[in-house]
Formats: structure tokens, C-alpha cells, sequence
């Protein structure tokens, strides 16, 4: 009896409960350029991330976790997918039919519908507007509310939100250029654009906290398990608003940074992960007061690296951390992130993780919480067992790749500690590294290393299935 009933609790906890209240709770949290190096727990020294770090000391720090692209929606695609950008239908930053999720692409929020959870997304989508396959309600998400557009997205007092299909209209003053543009349409433009200092009231960050707040406050009421994909938009700049200024960093005051003797950008800049950071820290607390900390996953994380656009000095802050480059390259800093598991009672507490995994293997692992099958045409690869604690249970990634095609095209690998990178795709120059030793990529081995070159190259060729969508650009 005893070995049946040890049985029963691995498969309910393990593959996934029928009952609905055995089922976890699971927020993941996006933030938008946050640099590897740019949280107290992960180096940070001038940034205050007090409750982001207190997550990690009572979580699980992952330091080996990697984003789904160096840029932005094709990121997010490899999210919602559990597809790598050479299998997945978004692949860059690119047109609106070439950023648009198809009715027969398979997202996170459709299998957990199946499981029975409610679902949310608040703040930044990428991946379909208006009207098409790609929008949040047509790809298994009950409530939307945010920025469809991830160009709005750049605009933190914009005109309009979107709630679900409707644009929500905001108390922002436009700038006169924003204005012709809008009155030139007709219609509200989803592009860049600036509130004027005068016409500054909604700040689109607060809001879309209130909104998350909201809805969880209401999934607590509820019996049936809930995700929530909290993607926000800071630190990312706001490049168009500048006006020549050279501040991108948008943020409705400085804080506890404003006596600082920095500049104004970099001010914005650390204002913007610190209230980042506070904000998360209600959300916990709410948790709690809820009484629902011990049935929730958080799982913290960025779409890539830091930026180093509307006047940020990443520099300064040694945003990247030991990594060499940032967003748009696909040495470790531009896709090698900073993540947080945050789980009271099952993930194990202070734990600093060398598991190697990315944005690809979340479907498998909510899936796997959730108890439904994994969709089979992904490359994901489920870490419940690592935020289980069961290091024995969890399988290896065979490899992990990522194709880009912006600024020269690149492909890169990572096979257990050796990652190569070739530019330009498919017939470049192959540079290889072993990140055990050289977690900053300084020492190329791929002239001492044929061997493993040749398996670099092999493991690209599988990857990458080819898309009309996307071509390199010569």
C-alpha cells in the first residue's frame, strides 16, 4: 500500500493532478532589456532590487537560463510556442504578416486552457493586432490588457491601451506630430510617438500593474487555477520620445535616484528596474494575503539582453554583467538572462541553479505542472523537475540554438558547456567557446577544435527549417 500511495503522489505532483486545486498557480513575469547583470542577485551594485533578490534567496536562482531570441517578438514567439527561432513562425522584428501568430500555432495559454486554468496577459503581446490570428484572445487568453504593438509599446504615456479588442482611450496629450499622424488616419496610429511633459497623467507601467493586481484579486476567489503572463515593458526606451534629448528612459520620477550625481538617462534607467522591482513585490505580497503563495509559481525573467538606446549607459552599471555583448547579439549577453523561480514550499530555498534551459522549454515545463501533453511539434524540454527539486529526474537539453536576421545575419548553438556562434548564416566563419571556462567568450576553439566544430555545424543544420518569411538580408 505504502509504494501505491508513493506512486499517486509522484504522478499528481510530478505529471500533473486531475483536480483542478492540485494544480499550481503560475505567473510568468517578463521584463523588457533587462541585462544579466542588472539585478542585486546577480551582481548588480548601483540598481536596488531588494525584492527581486529576496525571491532568489528564497527560490531559485537560475544563472544558465537563456531567452528564445535577442530581440523582441521572435522572443516572445519562442515563449508561447515552445519552438526555437529556426522552427517557429516569427523569427525577427519584422512586418506585421511576418509578426503574427497563425490559427496553427499551439500557445502555452491554449494547452493550460485545456487544463482548465483561467488566463491573462497584461502589458506587452508582439505577436498579432487587431482583428487577427495573432491576438491574445484568439491564442487561449481569457483577458488581455496592454499594448498589441510592440512599437506603442516604446510610448509609457501613450494615447490608448488595449483591453482585449478595444482601444481604451487615456488621458495623455499626444505630441503635435502624434496628433497629425492620428488626424492624418483618422484613427488612432499603433506606432512611435510621445505624450508632451504637460500631457503626462497615465503612466502605462501603473496601469497595467493595477490591472494585474485586479485580476488576481479576482482568480483568488475563484477554485480553478489561474496564468498569468505579466509582460511588462520597462527598462526598454523610449527612442522615439526623445525629441533630441538623448532621455529615452521614461519614467514619472526618479525616486531614490534623483539626488544622484548620474545623468538623467541613467537615472530613468535605474528608476525604471527599481519600480519594476517594488511593483513585483506587491504582487507577492498580494500573493500571500491571499492566501495563495504556496499554490503559485513566479517565474521572473527577460526577453534579452540590455539595450543601450535613448541615452542608457549599460556600461555604467555593468548591465551585462561577466557576459561579452547585449540585445541584438547572440554572444551570451545578448540572450543569456536573469531568472528568478519563486515558489514557498517547493521550489528549494536559496538554491543558485546551473540547470541550462530557455524560453523553448517553458511550454513542456507549465505543461507538465498542468498535467496535459506537451504539443509534439516543439524542441521544449520540461525543468519541473529542477524546480521541483528532483535535479535526478531532469533530463539534458541535446543542444539549444537561435537564429537571427537583423545587423548581419548569425546563428549560435549551446551543447553542454560549449556554445559556437557562425556570421554570417549557414556559410560564415564559426567561432567556438567553452563557457565553463570562458563564461565571456574571449578565447575562440574552434581552430584547436574541428571536432566539435563539425557538431556545432551539424547540430545547426537540423535546427533550422527554413521559412519564405525569412531571408538574410544582404
Amino acid at each position: 500500500m505504502k509504494q501505491i500511495l508513493t506512486l499517486a503522489l509522484f504522478f499528481s505532483v510530478f505529471c500533473g493532478a486531475a483536480n483542478a486545486a492540485e494544480k499550481p498557480n503560475m505567473i510568468f513575469i517578463l521584463a523588457d532589456d533587462l541585462g544579466y547583470g542588472d539585478l542585486g542577485c546577480f551582481g548588480q551594485e548601483k540598481i536596488q532590487t531588494p525584492r527581486l533578490d529576496e525571491m532568489a534567496a528564497k527560490g531559485m536562482k537560475f544563472t544558465q537560463f537563456y531567452s528564445g531570441s535577442t530581440v523582441c517578438a521572435p522572443s516572445r514567439c519562442v515563449l508561447m510556442t515552445g519552438q526555437d527561432t529556426g522552427h517557429c513562425r516569427i523569427r525577427g522584428n519584422g512586418a506585421a504578416e511576418a509578426q503574427t501568430l497563425d490559427p496553427k500555432d499551439i500557445t502555452v495559454a491554449e494547452k493550460l486552457k485545456e487544463a482548465g486554468y483561467n488566463t491573462a496577459l497584461m502589458g506587452k503581446w508582439g505577436l498579432g493586432e487587431i482583428g487577427s490570428t495573432g491576438h491574445p484572445n484568439r491564442q487561449g487568453f481569457d483577458e488581455f490588457y496592454g499594448y498589441l504593438n510592440q512599437r506603442h509599446a516604446h510610448n509609457f504615456y501613450p494615447e490608448f491601451l488595449v483591453r482585449n479588442e478595444k482601444q481604451v482611450a487615456l488621458r495623455n496629450i499626444t505630441s503635435p506630430k502624434w496628433e497629425s499622424m492620428r488626424i492624418a488616419s483618422k484613427k488612432p496610429v499603433d506606432g512611435a510617438g510621445f505624450a508632451t511633459p504637460e500631457g503626462r497623467i497615465d503612466y502605462s507601467h501603473d496601469l497595467i500593474m493595477d490591472e494585474t493586481m485586479k485580476w488576481v484579486k479576482k482568480q483568488a476567489e475563484t477554485e480553478a487555477p489561474f496564468f498569468l503572463y505579466l509582460a511588462l515593458t520597462i527598462p526598454h526606451a523610449n527612442n522615439e520620445g526623445t525629441r533630441g534629448t538623448g532621455d529615452g528612459q521614461d519614467v514619472p520620477d526618479y525616486g531614490i535616484y534623483e539626488s544622484k550625481d548620474w545623468t538623467n538617462p541613467n537615472k530613468g534607467q535605474a528608476a525604471m528596474i527599481t519600480r519594476m522591482d517594488r511593483d513585483i513585490g506587491k504582487l507577492v505580497d498580494l500573493l500571500a494575503e491571499k492566501g495563495i503563495a504556496n499554490d503559485t509559481l513566479v517565474f521572473f525573467t527577460s526577453d534579452n539582453g540590455h539595450h543601450k538606446e535613448g541615452g542608457n549607459d549599460p556600461e555604467f552599471f555593468d548591465a551585462n554583467g561577466p557576459l561579452r555583448g547585449m540585445k541584438r547579439d547572440l554572444t551570451e549577453g545578448g540572450i543569456r538572462v536573469p531568472t528568478v523561480a519563486y515558489w514557498p514550499n517547493t521550489t528549494p530555498a536559496g538554491v543558485e541553479e546551473d540547470h541550462i534551459a530557455s524560453f523553448v522549454d517553458w511550454m513542456a515545463t507549465a505543461c507538465d505542472l498542468a498535467g496535459v501533453e506537451t504539443p509534439k511539434d516543439t524542441q521544449s524540454l520540461s525543468f519541473a523537475p529542477t524546480l521541483l527539486g528532483s535535479p535526478e529526474k531532469q533530463k539534458q537539453p541535446e543542444y539549444l540554438y537561435w537564429e537571427f536576421y537583423e545587423r548581419g545575419s548569425k546563428q549560435a548553438v549551446r551543447f553542454g558547456d560549449w556554445k559556437a556562434i557562425r556570421k554570417p548564416m549557414f556559410d560564415g566563419r564559426m567561432e567556438l567557446y567553452n563557457l565553463a571556462d570562458d563564461i565571456g567568450e574571449e578565447n575562440d576553439l574552434s581552430a584547436a577544435e574541428p571536432e566539435l566544430v563539425k557538431k556545432a555545424e551539424s547540430f545547426m543544420e537540423k535546427a533550422h527549417v527554413p521559412n519564405p518569411m525569412w531571408k538574410i538580408r544582404k
